[in-house]
């Protein structure tokens, strides 16, 4: 989908960056891009926990289900 970066393209990106934001806010900059990034990863894997739990809790459910016996239906309609 997205070609892959080289050097050639981060380092027009970076100058891009440079004139655009100039060389006092760059630090400034990358540390919110950074503590984005951060944010984002956790909360992406907050998400993939609760689908991990969600999805261990039904089988749990199933194993219980496929371990009690049922009735089969002739000992349902004897049972008054």
């Amino acid at each position: 989908m997205f070609p892959s970066l080289g050097m050639p393209e981060i380092l027009l990106i970076l100058v891009i960056a440079l004139v655009v934001f100039g060389p006092k806010q760059i630090p400034e900059v990358g540390k919110a891009l950074g503590r984005t990034l951060k944010e984002f990863r956790r909360a992406s894997m907050s998400g993939w926990d609760e689908v991990l739990e969600a999805d261990k809790e039904a089988q749990k459910e199933a194993e219980k289900e496929t371990a009690q016996p049922r009735a089969t239906a002739t000992e349902a309609q004897e049972k008054p």
